[in-house]
């Protein structure tokens, strides 16, 4: 940091009267390097990084001054080397990052090396959030019983972790029970701007989670990357990418009363996605910008992978600055955050044509209406007032047709099943308990269960009958049978970062609630309602306000602070309801707070799952059902025998405002933050193993992967793939999920057959999320999505698709992974074929290390999501797309193919063809010409290492 390249080292004034040094962006403007000032300001925050960070060698001065030079419309071709300030990680891709750290540790080592030269060179903070799970809910001791059982499942995990805390320098965790990594980002690990030496520049990262775009909201740049990316980053690599198209978001006017901030970001997330931004910055301006709250404004960012686009920025002014201090940050920090944007000239929120746009799309806050998404993607809004009609309508279209392929006529039908009572007494059917007021089902349709006392009966749906009842047979207490019908919600979930960070939608929840509470109305018991915000400062102002008690009489009790539901963290069902659902194929459905809601994602037997405000997934709790009008039909009977409706409950914006203050107190955020391991008891209690060099043992939750078994300083050459089979062939929108499950999985599954043979007993299984740090289990687990569909293998009988994780090899039906290990162990080397966005979804590097671990050595797709490109490269992995109209259907690809690759052997360079010849049964052959998705010179370099861990430590190994 101590250059003056084009005279830019200049010093500013503080606030406090004392001087600081900077970087000058307008001094690049006054030595004629471009028009600086009217770049877009997440550019111009990128350009400082490059000019800050020159050294003549990976940051040429040909960089600054093609950066300066952006152009609105210009090919992009140049890439980026964006070194960034610090690194934030979620424990899921945190640990595989770790894991590999410590393997590299040990090839150093091996090679006679210090092994101490693998230390990470920028802070790194590890966010514990994606472990717990919401085992209990609705009971007052639900926060500390699911955390007990984190810590017994995670432990080994957890170990780990300390181990790195000990070992590292750089690298810090923030324990579970904190909070979500995104919101711990937002309130306390962001400091706006650093200094260095006396520099000061302003905070920039990269994080392991998609989501970590929801620090765009108070101007920070950053986004997220695979681990692979984030390891690289760590260890001195800057992060390249090519210079971006900038589009341009003019919001104006302003929200309606009674429209909430995730009403605007699932229209903003339908509108940007048909506007196809993916790979590019998103960069909110004008009038209707400025007057969004800063919580608003990360509500936005946040969902930023949903729309596809890098980042979702906005830049910053005075509603940043009091967003800051009320959050905790001392006088000093802010001044000094203030004082450096306007020196720089990137202090306020720009007015429309001040600044040169790729594109421009405009949106009026006024018209934004209520809204839900769903039921498998983010994109898919559905109007408030339309989800009787969208739902009823996709339940009999096909799956092609993003619909559930059920008769027509099961959507009136409605099954009768029993549950435990809250003591856990079982409750059956019993004569003379209402059953016989009934019109059941034809004889024989009543379905016996797996469970000896539970029995699930199919009955017409009649509403003007009365409720049937059964007897709980220890206490003799006579309860309402539960009553499932299609559309009805089984889990309402407040949770993840998109909305629990917004203190404006959670109290408009505890409000919602309050007011349904005194008009007597409750959710049914049989519902799976929970609470998992995104910190503590939640609970807190939640409390503070005296709303947190008619949340938890509706059964929003607190179950964690973690990603829990959106993750996929959700919990069981009863048994007694997942048997309904599988016996019926029931199409059930999820109301959560969250950000994603792909299928299999939220519960691996809820196929109808719906993005909404906090305030919303308490109404539908109190509906039961998603098919409902709620604009028109009542929530329920409130204690006068009054239909109650929602417009009666609706906080208003008046109310929501009154609360505010509530959240709004920088103590409370210094108190919570200031030590992360008071209260946590279970994180202080575990002992680590110390050292600078981890010492395996026969973990099945941390295992030494083989990405360095054959370690050597010899670069391989680069070779055609002759002769290859497809190992799956896949549809549109295949999602990171789909590749490598975050969920739960069966005893049956590869990975729960290696688990068994380990002496894993099957109620410790845990999930693919935490054992991410054993690669045994995760290549087990690719391509093993309950949902995804391989259309290799023949159809149904009744012309759906096969679901789950398997393959044709030799003509049979096999898991994936066991025909992948079968082709490895033939030296017959393996490709995937995919439609459109392929990769959509989380930023897990296992996708793409997976992938790689099954002898894969091509995915041939359609369109590629950002992120999951970058990590098949990193690992080694051709990514490589149709071009113009070519596709699977259009090329008839069958699965009996075999296939060459040719026009990489030796040489190879950024967005080349690559020919694909397909060799045919019938003997005919057919030439295609693809284009290579690898996008810059620094990624050919990647390639030709084997990925970028192998070309990072060989890097190091020479220093």
């Amino acid at each position: 940091m101590s250059h003056n390249l084009f005279n830019t080292r200049q010093t500013f004034t503080l606030a406090n009267g004392k001087t600081g040094t900077l970087y000058s962006l307008k001094a690049l403007e006054t030595a004629g390097l471009g028009k600086i000032s009217r770049l877009p300001v997440s550019i111009r925050i990128v350009l400082e990084a490059v000019l800050r960070n020159y050294d003549g060698k990976k940051i040429s001065e040909a960089h600054i001054r093609q950066l300066a030079n952006w152009q609105q419309n210009s090919p992009r071709t140049e890439e980026i080397p964006f070194v960034v300030a610090r690194i934030v990680l979620q424990d899921f891709t945190g640990i595989p990052l770790l894991v590999d750290l410590a393997t590299m540790r040990d090839a150093a080592a091996k090679m006679g090396r210090n092994p101490m030269i693998i230390e990470p060179l920028v802070p790194v903070d590890l966010v514990v959030d994606h472990s717990v799970q919401v085992d209990y809910y609705n009971s007052p001791d639900a926060l500390r019983l699911n955390m007990e059982l984190e810590f017994e499942r995670n432990n080994e995990r957890y170990k780990f972790m300390k181990w790195g805390m000990q070992a590292f320098d750089t690298f810090k965790v923030v324990p579970p029970g904190i909070g979500i990594v995104h919101q711990v980002n937002l309130e306390y690990l962001a400091r706006g701007v650093l200094q260095k030496d006396g520099v000061y520049y302003p905070d920039t990262l990269v994080g392991t989670d998609s989501h970590t775009t929801m620090i765009n909201g108070i101007g920070v740049v950053g986004w997220g990357v695979g681990g692979i990316e984030a390891e690289a980053g760590m260890l001195g690599q800057p992060v390249y990418f090519l210079t971006p198209d900038v589009v341009g978001v003019h919001l104006t006017g302003k929200l309606r009363e009674g429209i909430t901030a995730t009403d605007l970001v699932l229209t903003v997330t339908e509108l940007l996605r048909k506007h196809k931004v993916v790979g590019k910055f998103v960069e909110f301006f004008g009038a209707g910008t400025a007057a969004l709250t800063l919580p608003d404004r990360a509500t936005l960012a946040n969902m930023a992978p949903e729309y596809g686009a890098t980042m979702g920025f906005f830049p910053v002014d005075d509603v940043t600055l009091d967003y800051l201090r009320n959050t905790g940050r001392n006088d000093e920090e802010v001044d000094a955050f203030q004082a450096y944007f306007k020196a720089q000239g990137l202090y306020g929120i720009p007015e429309a044509g001040a600044i040169d746009y790729s594109s421009v799309i405009e949106l009026d806050l006024n018209s934004i209406q209520p809204s839900l998404a769903g039921p498998k993607r983010p994109q898919d809004r559905v109007p408030l007032s339309e989800m009787k009609e969208n739902f009823n309508t996709l339940f009999s279209k096909s799956v092609a047709e993003n619909g559930f392929n059920q008769p027509a006529e099961n959507l009136g039908k409605r099954y009768l099943t029993d549950l435990a009572d809250l003591s856990g007494n079982v409750c059956i059917p019993i004569a003379g308990g209402g059953l016989q007021d009934q019109e059941t089902a034809p004889a024989g349709t009543g379905t016996q269960s797996k469970h000896n006392t539970s029995t699930v009966t199919e009955i017409e749906m009649m509403d003007n009958r009365p409720t049937p009842s059964v007897r709980c047979e220890t206490s003799g207490q006579m309860m309402p049978a539960v009553q499932l019908r299609h559309g009805d919600v089984l889990i309402a979930a407040i949770t993840s970062c998109t909305n629990t960070s917004n203190p404006g939608v959670m109290l408009a929840a505890g409000l919602l609630a309050k007011k349904a509470v005194e008009a007597g109305l409750r959710v049914q018991p049989h519902i799976k309602t929970s609470l998992a915000p995104g910190s503590r400062v939640v609970t807190d102002y939640l409390t503070h306000s005296g709303l947190l008690p008619y949340l938890e009489q509706l059964g929003f009790r607190l179950v964690g602070y973690g990603c829990t539901t959106c993750i996929g963290n959700s919990g069981p069902l009863s048994a007694q309801i997942e048997d309904a659902i599988l016996v019926h194929d029931l199409i059930a459905a999820a109301v959560l707070s969250g950000n994603r809601n792909f299928e299999a994602r939220v519960h691996a037997n809820i196929k109808a799952n719906f993005l909404a405000s906090p305030p919303l997934v308490v109404a539908f709790a109190l509906a039961g059902r998603v098919n409902i009008n709620l604009e028109s039909e009542p929530l329920g009977t409130g204690r006068n025998g009054q239909s109650v409706y929602l417009k009666d409950i609706w906080p208003s914006s008046a109310e929501i405002h009154a609360a505010m203050k509530f959240a709004a107190d920088p103590m409370v955020y210094r108190r919570l933050y200031s030590d992360l391991t008071r209260d946590l008891p279970l994180w202080n209690a575990i002992s680590a193993p110390t050292g600078n060099q981890y010492h395996w043992d026969d973990s099945t939750y941390i295992a030494r992967p083989p990405f360095f078994d054959d370690f050597s300083m010899t670069v391989g050459s680069v070779s055609d793939i002759l002769n290859a089979k497809p190992l799956g062939i896949f549809g549109d929108s295949v999602t990171t999920d789909h590749i490598s499950p975050a969920g739960s999985f069966k005893s049956s599954t590869p990975a729960g057959k290696y688990l068994q043979s380990k002496g894993v007993a099957i109620k410790d299984f845990n999930s693919y999320g935490a054992r991410r740090g054993n690669h045994e289990v995760m290549i087990r687990g690719t391509f093993a999505n309950v949902r995804i569909k391989n259309l290799m293998l023949p159809p149904n009988a009744d012309g759906s698709r096969v679901e789950g994780g398997y393959t044709l090899y030799n003509g049979e039906q096999i898991a994936i992974y066991d025909a992948a290990m079968k082709y490895i162990a033939e030296g017959t080397p393996t490709v995937i074929f995919a439609g459109e966005e392929y990769g959509t979804g989380s930023s897990r590097d296992w996708a793409a290390k997976g992938t790689q671990l099954l002898g894969v050595k091509a995915v041939v797709a359609k369109s590629f999501e950002r992120i999951h490109r970058s990590n098949l490269v990193g690992m080694g992995v051709l990514p490589l797309q149709f071009k113009g109209n070519d596709s699977v259907a259009s090329l008839k690809l069958t699965g009996e193919e075999t296939f060459n690759l040719t026009g990489i052997a030796n040489f190879i360079k950024p967005q080349q063809d690559v020919m694909l010849t397909i060799k045919r049964r019938d003997g005919s052959t057919q030439q295609v010409a693809l284009l290579l998705r690898i996008d810059t010179p620094v990624e050919v370099d990647y390639y030709r290492h084997g990925g970028i861990l192998p070309y990072v430590l060989r890097e190091l190994v020479t220093q």
